[in-house]
C-alpha cells in the first residue's frame, strides 16, 4: 500500500519545467545516438559487403613470412624461412604440405603461422612448394611418386646444406609423402619423422560419408578400370567443396557467423586471413594421375597399411621405416581419423611410434591459434629431446600407452543419416539392417565371383585349336594397361610395356640363334625376371621351352628334352660344351663380362640388327600345341612330362578364378618354375589375372616377411612343407597385419596346414591338386576342410572315383565287365574325362558304360558326402604287407594329429623278412613323446595300417620342392641310423613300448 500511496504523491506534485527539458532532451538524444549508431553500422556492414563482394573478403595490410627459394626443381621449389637468422644447433624440420591445399596452409596468417612459431622456438624450417598444379607446366600429370620423389630430393638438398640429418614433417597427405619418402630412402638423411592428420589405415575407421568400405572400392576400381582419370583432374573448386561436404553443418555454421558479423570489422579481421584461406586461396588443383594412384593405394589396396607402394621404378613399404615416428592426432579430425592415423604403428612395426594427442579437427592441428599455442612448442621440443638438448614433454607419449575410444561425433554426416534412420525405423531396424548385413555378404561374394566371370569363360572357351599361351596371355596384359606392372624382384619393378619390349628383343635374339617354332629350347636359370622373359619370348617365337632342374645334371635332361640350345643365367654355364647343345646366356647386364667360348652372351645382340623372317607372326601357338617340358623321376634317369598350352592355361585361369584374383592383387611366388605348381599356379595365375607377380630373392624367414610388406603380397605360393619355417618360427616383426590373404599351392601335410589357419588367420590355405595327366584340377575353394583338394574347377575335367582292386593295383570290374563309381567315403581311383582322339597310356575305356573314355591319374581318393575329394596316395607309393596294403599318408596324417609331431614319413622296411611299415617322425624343440601319445593317434587306424616301428630322428630331409623323403632312413627294422628314440608295436597290435 505504501508504494501506491507514494505513486499518488508523485503524481500531486508540481511539474519542474526543467527537468520536463532535460528529461525529454535526454530521450532525444538517446533516440539520435541509437540512429547515428544504426546508420554508422549499416554503413560499416555495406562497406565490408563491397569489399568482401568486391575482393573475397575484407582487405588486410599483413605480411607473409619471410623466405628464400633455394631450389628450383621440376615438381617442387625448396624454400627457407627466416633463412637469415636461422638455427644451426639442431636439426632443421622440413614441412611436407598436402595436395589440394597451398603452400601456404604452413604460413596463412601471422598470429597462426607454423613457420613463424616455429622459428620462434629456434628451429631452422624449411618447407617443399608444390606450387598449384594448374599453373605448373606439367602440373596435372604429376602422380605421387613424383611428389614422394620431391620430398627425398629436398631431405637430400636441406642435410647437405646443414650437413645434419632432417625431421622430416608433413600434414595429412603431405605426412603420406613423409612416410614413403622415409620408406623410400630406408630413412637414411631422417632423423624422425612428425606427421599431423595424416591417416595411414583407410579401413580402419568410419568414412566420413555415409557409404562402406565396399561401395567406395567399388567406385574406386571403376574409376581406375574407365581410365578416365588419365583424362581429367579435380579443380581446385571441386576439392574445396569436397571438403566442406564432410561436415556441411558445420561449414553452414561458420558463413551464418560471418555474415552476421560484417558490421564488426575489428571482430572479424583477425580471423579473415584464415577464412580467405579456406574459402579460396587455400585450395589447388589434383591432378588425374596422382588421384587414380590415392585411389588405387588407399579405397582398393590399403597399401599405406599393406605395403606394395611403388615409387618410380622401387618398390616401397613403411614398414623399412626404422626411425622415431611422432603422430599429431587431432580428436575431432573427420579427414584424418585418429583410428587411421594411428595405423602408422601397424604399417611401420619396427619404428618407436610417440603421439601428441590434440582435441582440434583436421586444419586447426596445424593452424590456428591452438596450433600455435599446443602443437607447434611440443614439435620443437620434440627437436629438441632428438637432439638431446631436452627431456620428452609429457603430452607426447608411446604411442602403446595411448589410451583412446575417439569416435565420430552425433555432427557427422554419416551418423546423422544413421540417427534418422534409426529414429524413423523403430523396433523394426534391426531386423532390417540384420538382413542388409546378410544381403551386403551374400553380395560381396555374388561381386567376388562375379570379377571372375571372364576367367571362367575362358576356361569354358578352351578348345584344341583355340589361340593360347603364356607369351599371348602377357602380351594382352602388356596392351590392356602398359603402365601396369608386371614383375617385382627386389626392389625393382618392371611394367608391362618394358617387360613385353624385353621378351621381343629376346625373341629377335633367338632368332638370330636359327631358333624356329616348335624347337625345344633349355631353360636353365632360377625364378627372377631373366626366367620369365625366357619361357615367355620362346612361347611367343612358338617354340618350346624345356624347364630344366638346376638340382639335377643338366646333360641327362637336355639329351631326353631334345634340346639343341640352352639359356641359362650367367652363374649356371656349364665349364664344357654339351655334345650338340648350343650354351647361350642371358640376364645380368649388357656390360663386359668373361664367358667360355662356347657360350654365346644374348646380352651382346643387338636386336634393331636382326632382320625378323617372313615365318615369325607373334604367339602362333594353339591350345594343342606343346608349350613345355618339365622333368619327373630321379636325376640318373628323367623322365618328360609334357605340358600342352591347353593344360598350362586350365591351371592358370582355373587357378586364378579359385583364388579371386584381380589385377590389384600380388603374387609372391617362393616356388621355382621347372615346378608344376610354380609355373602353372603362381605364375600362370598371375599372368592370367593380369595381377602383380613377385619373385622371392630368398628362401629365409627374414628375407620372407620383408618382401611381403614390401611387394604387399596378398597370395603366397607354396609346394608341400615350404612353410614350416615360417608357421613354425618365432613372431616376425613383420608378421603383424600381414597383407596376405591365401597360401596357393599343394601337397601341405595337415598338421602344417593346422598351424598356418590358426597362426596367420584370417588368411586361408588354397590346396590344389592337377593329375600328372589329363585335366583333373582341383582346388579346395571354400578352405573350409583340411586335407582336402576340394572338387574340379569350372571348365576342367569331370572326375569320377571309381572302385580299386588293392591286390591287384587296378580297378575293380563286376560280373559284367564294369567298374563302379565308389560310395561315398569309399577309396578308389580318381578318373578324369578323357578325350579320345588322345593317345595316352593312362586312357582306360569302357569303364562305367561300353563306349566311355577316361583317364587313370593313378590317385586313390576318397570322395565325402559333398563331392569334396581327399587324396589318399599314389597307387605306386602303396605298400603291400602281410597284413595287406598299406596307404602310408595315413599313417603320417595319424602322427601328424599328435601335438609335437612335425614332420612324419611312413615307408617300407623289413623285418624278418617280412615287409612291414615303419614311420620315423620329427619333433618341436622341447617335446617329450610318450607311448599313450602314439597309441592314442594310432589305434584309430586298422591293425594293418598300425606302424611297426615309430621313430623319432633328428631330421626328416626334404627335396628341393620341400617334399618329406625318406632318403637316409634305415631300412631294415632294427638298424639305428639317427633315430634318438624307437617305439615298436607291441603283440596285442594296439600298445606301443620303447624299443
Amino acid at each position: 500500500m505504501s508504494s501506491i500511496t507514494t505513486v499518488q504523491c508523485e503524481k500531486r506534485l508540481p511539474v519542474n519545467p526543467l527537468s520536463l527539458v532535460s528529461a525529454v532532451a535526454d530521450r532525444v538524444g538517446s533516440g539520435a545516438a541509437d540512429a547515428v549508431d544504426m546508420v554508422r553500422r549499416a554503413d560499416t556492414t555495406a562497406r565490408n559487403v563491397g569489399e568482401y563482394l568486391r575482393y573475397g573478403g575484407l582487405q588486410i595490410d599483413a605480411e607473409s613470412s619471410p623466405y628464400d627459394v633455394v631450389a628450383t626443381e621440376p615438381i617442387y621449389k625448396l624454400r627457407h624461412y627466416f633463412a637469415q637468422d636461422a638455427a644451426t644447433d639442431l636439426p632443421a624440420l622440413v614441412l611436407v604440405p598436402p595436395l589440394m591445399m597451398a603452400t601456404e596452409v604452413y604460413d596463412v596468417a601471422p598470429q597462426s603461422s607454423s613457420v613463424k612459431a616455429v622459428h620462434e622456438c629456434g628451429i631452422d624450417v624449411w618447407v617443399v612448394d608444390f606450387g598449384r598444379p594448374e599453373d605448373e607446366e606439367g602440373g596435372l600429370e604429376r602422380n605421387m611418386g613424383d611428389h614422394v620423389l620431391a620430398v627425398s630430393d629436398a631431405v637430400e638438398k636441406v642435410r647437405a646444406a646443414t650437413g645434419r640429418d632432417v625431421i622430416l614433417s608433413g600434414y595429412s597427405q603431405g605426412g603420406l609423402f613423409s612416410y614413403q619418402a622415409a620408406a623410400y630412402r630406408r630413412c637414411e638423411g631422417i632423423d624422425s619423422l612428425v606427421t599431423f592428420g595424416s591417416p595411414v589405415d583407410f579401413q580402419a575407421a568410419p568414412l566420413p560419408i555415409p557409404l562402406s568400405m565396399e561401395s567406395y572400392a567399388q567406385i574406386a576400381e571403376g574409376l581406375l578400370e574407365s581410365r578416365v582419370l588419365d583424362y581429367i583432374s579435380l579443380p581446385s573448386w571441386f576439392n574445396k567443396a569436397w571438403t566442406r561436404m564432410l561436415d556441411p553443418m558445420a561449414t553452414v555454421k561458420f558463413k551464418f557467423n560471418y555474415y552476421r558479423a560484417l558490421s564488426d570489422r575489428e571482430q572479424l579481421l583477425p580471423g579473415e586471413q584464415q577464412r580467405k584461406f579456406l574459402d579460396d586461396e587455400g585450395w589447388t588443383a589434383w591432378s588425374g594421375p596422382a588421384i587414380r594412384e590415392f585411389l588405387q593405394q588407399t579405397m582398393v589396396m590399403n597399401r599405406m597399411l599393406s605395403g606394395g607402394l611403388v615409387v618410380g621404378d622401387r618398390t616401397v613399404t613403411l614398414a623399412d621405416i626404422d626411425c622415431p615416428i611422432m603422430i599429431a592426432v587431432g580428436e575431432g579430425d573427420k579427414e584424418g581419423h585418429p583410428a587411421s592415423v594411428r595405423g602408422i604403428k601397424r604399417a611401420a612395426p619396427r619404428a618407436d611410434v610417440y603421439e601428441l594427442t590434440l582435441r582440434a579437427g583436421h586444419f586447426g592441428i596445424v593452424a590456428g591459434a591452438g596450433a600455435r599455442k599446443r602443437t607447434w612448442p611440443r614439435v620443437a621440443e620434440w627437436i629438441r629431446w632428438r637432439a638431446g638438448q631436452g627431456d620428452l614433454p609429457e603430452t607426447i607419449v608411446p604411442s602403446d600407452e595411448v589410451v583412446s575410444d575417439v569416435a565420430w561425433t552425433p555432427s557427422d554426416l554419416s551418423n546423422r543419416v544413421q540417427t534418422v534412420l534409426d529414429l524413423g525405423i523403430g523396433a523394426s531396424s534391426s531386423a532390417v539392417r540384420a538382413a542388409n548385413g546378410a544381403l551386403g555378404a551374400v553380395q560381396a561374394v555374388v561381386r567376388e565371383r562375379g570379377s571372375q566371370v571372364p576367367l571362367v569363360n575362358r576356361l569354358d572357351g578352351l578348345r584344341s585349336a583355340t589361340e593360347i599361351s603364356i607369351g599371348l596371355l602377357m602380351a594382352e596384359s602388356a596392351n590392356r594397361d602398359p603402365d601396369g606392372i608386371a614383375l617385382m624382384f627386389g626392389d625393382r619393378v618392371v611394367r608391362n610395356r618394358a617387360l613385353g619390349d624385353r621378351i621381343d628383343a629376346v625373341v629377335k635374339g633367338m632368332i638370330s640363334l636359327g631358333i624356329r617354332q616348335g624347337d625345344p629350347v633349355g631353360v636353365l636359370m632360377r625364378a627372377r625376371p631373366s626366367e620369365l622373359t625366357v619361357i615367355a619370348a620362346i612361347s611367343r617365337l612358338g617354340a618350346t621351352a624345356v624347364l630344366i632342374r638346376p638340382d639335377w645334371d643338366s646333360t641327362p635332361q637336355a639329351r631326353v628334352g631334345g634340346c639343341r640350345w640352352i639359356i641359362s643365367d650367367p652363374e649356371r654355364v656349364a665349364e664344357a660344351s654339351l655334345p650338340g647343345v648350343q650354351w647361350c646366356v642371358l640376364g645380368g647386364g649388357a656390360g663386359e663380362r668373361t664367358l667360355p667360348k662356347h657360350v654365346i652372351d644374348m646380352e651382346q645382340i643387338d636386336p634393331d640388327r636382326v632382320t625378323v623372317p617372313k615365318w615369325y607372326q607373334p604367339n602362333p601357338n594353339r591350345a594343342s600345341d606343346v608349350a613345355f617340358i618339365l622333368f619327373t623321376g630321379d636325376e640318373s634317369t628323367p623322365r618328360t612330362r609334357v605340358i600342352t598350352n591347353r593344360r598350362w592355361a586350365l591351371s592358370a585361369l582355373g587357378t586364378a578364378s579359385a583364388a579371386s584374383l584381380k589385377s590389384s592383387d600380388t603374387v609372391y611366388s617362393r616356388t621355382p618354375l621347372h615346378h608344376p605348381s610354380g609355373l602353372m599356379m603362381a605364375v600362370g595365375a598371375a599372368i592370367a589375372a593380369g595381377s602383380r607377380l613377385a619373385f622371392a630373392s630368398a628362401p629365409d624367414r627374414d628375407t620372407f616377411w620383408d618382401e611381403v610388406r614390401r611387394y604387399g603380397a596378398t597370395h603366397v605360393s607354396y609346394t608341400w612343407t615350404s612353410l614350416r619355417e615360417i608357421a613354425d618360427g618365432p613372431r616376425h616383426p613383420m608378421e603383424q597385419d600381414n597383407p596376405i590373404r591365401l597360401f596357393v599351392g599343394s601337397g601341405m601335410p595337415r598338421n602344417l596346414w593346422r598351424r598356418v589357419n590358426e597362426r596367420f588367420a584370417p588368411a586361408r590355405v588354397l590346396e590344389f591338386y592337377a593329375s600328372p595327366d589329363g585335366e583333373a584340377i582341383l582346388a579346395n575353394v571354400a578352405t573350409t576342410k583340411v586335407g582336402s583338394v576340394g572338387r574340379p574347377l569350372p571348365g576342367t575335367a569331370r572326375v569320377k572315383v571309381a572302385a580299386f582292386d588293392p591286390e591287384k593295383k587296378q580297378l575293380a570290374y563286376g560280373a559284367d565287365g564294369l567298374g563302379r563309381q565308389c560310395a561315398p567315403g569309399e577309396p578308389g581311383v580318381l578318373l578324369a574325362r578323357g578325350d579320345d582322339a588322345v593317345n595316352s597310356r593312362t586312357l582306360v575305356r569302357g569303364v562305367f558304360t561300353s563306349h566311355d573314355v577316361w583317364q587313370s591319374t593313378g590317385d586313390i581318393v576318397v570322395a565325402d558326402a559333398d563331392d569334396d575329394v581327399w587324396l589318399i596316395d599314389p597307387i605306386a607309393n602303396l605298400i603291400d604287407t602281410p597284413g595287406g596294403v598299406v596307404a602310408p599318408s595315413r599313417i603320417q596324417n595319424a602322427l601328424g594329429r599328435i601335438t609335437g609331431v612335425d614332420l612324419a614319413v611312413a615307408y617300407a622296411a623289413e623285418a624278418d623278412d617280412d615287409t612291414v611299415v615303419v614311420a620315423a617322425i620329427t619333433l618341436f624343440p622341447g617335446v617329450e613323446l610318450t607311448k599313450w601319445d602314439l597309441q592314442s593317434a594310432l589305434v584309430r587306424l586298422e591293425r594293418n595300417h598300425r606302424p611297426h616301428t615309430v621313430m623319432s630322428v633328428p631330421e626328416i630331409p626334404v627335396s628341393t620342392w620341400s617334399r618329406p623323403l625318406r632318403t637316409g632312413l634305415p631300412d631294415v627294422v632294427g638298424e639305428q641310423g639317427t633315430a634318438t628314440r624307437r617305439w615298436q608295436l607291441a603283440e596285442d597290435g594296439e600298445s606301443y613300448e620303447l624299443a
